[in-house]
């Protein structure tokens, strides 16, 4: 097949895959709106004259939840740029599996705010289920993009210059390690304790920042000369 086609049944021609252009545009209003969607959940606090340096103490921790998503969406987002450097065009599918990659990014706000809440106003149960609701969010964010990475593997002629098989196939351990570490803190906040929880959340979001330009691929070693 030449390069930069895709199939196409018999008779009809074979289309083109589409510029990035536009959904890397459309992708980044995305992030850049959601980001800013989150400073709407930080609130003044009520206090009584001489009371606001106590009171603004009291909602440190949904300052805390704050600053734990606006890291974590601009993790994505670096992720985000990182993948869209892998191809060189998109396809329906495609932009159907960026579509549901950037609908896991806009409920991050909700989860946010539930653990925000959480932290301030509610007690160990509550923490617990808002805990789960945040490691269930993020796991179940992990799912579009070891589709998007199965996709690309599976169509070569959509991978930028210099993008082979093995690397496609070694980014694919990043979303699965998500699926799973997530899910396991979830479980943890669930059954143990969800400041641990939080702690693992935390963790995994650092991990996927450290390796936001993907992880290396392994080197096959040159058979030994006799």
């Amino acid at each position: 097949m030449p390069a930069g086609r895709d199939d196409a049944p018999p008779g009809e021609p074979a289309r083109r895959p589409a510029d990035t252009g536009r959904l890397a545009a459309f992708s980044d209003g995305v992030f850049a709106i959601v980001i800013t969607l989150l400073v709407l959940d930080l609130r003044v606090p009520e206090y009584h004259e001489g009371g606001l340096l106590v009171s603004l103490g009291r909602e440190a921790p949904s300052y805390l939840a704050f600053v734990v998503s606006f890291v974590y969406i601009g993790v994505l987002w670096l992720n985000h740029h990182a993948l869209l450097r892998l191809v060189r065009g998109t396809t329906l599918a495609l932009s159907w599996i960026n579509i549901a990659l950037l609908f896991g990014v806009v409920i991050i706000p909700f989860p946010t705010a539930v653990l925000a809440s959480a932290l301030v106003d509610g007690d160990a149960g509550d923490l617990r289920v808002a805990v789960v609701m945040y490691a269930l969010a993020a796991a179940l964010m992990s799912a579009p993009w070891l589709v998007f990475f199965g996709y690309l593997r599976r169509h070569p002629e959509l991978r930028a210059d210099g993008v082979d098989q093995d690397h496609v196939r070694a980014q694919e351990a990043r979303p699965i390690t998500g699926l799973v570490l997530y899910g396991l803190t979830g479980l943890v906040a669930l059954v143990v304790n969800p400041l641990v929880g939080l702690l693992g959340i935390i963790v995994m979001i650092v991990f996927h920042g450290v390796t936001s330009e993907g992880l290396s691929r392994r080197r096959r070693r040159a058979p030994a000369r006799s």
